[in-house]
């Protein structure tokens, strides 16, 4: 089920071109962006932990 909403939902188009700015460009998701990636905060975390961001390591302190 969500593999067919996610399918569809890339096929809708946006109704504003300012709505393409800052959107993951995994998810599309608009919120919790981080600009230096292009990546929404769930997405990078989901990066992050399995070692897909070169650079990126879990803090300690």
């Amino acid at each position: 089920m969500a593999r067919l909403t996610k399918k569809i939902r890339e096929l809708k188009k946006l109704p504003y071109k300012t709505r393409y700015h800052n959107r993951c460009h995994i998810c599309g998701r608009g919120r919790a962006y981080i600009r230096l990636f292009g990546l929404c905060r769930l997405c990078f975390r989901k990066l992050a932990d399995a070692g897909m961001l070169p650079g990126v390591r879990k803090a300690s302190f």
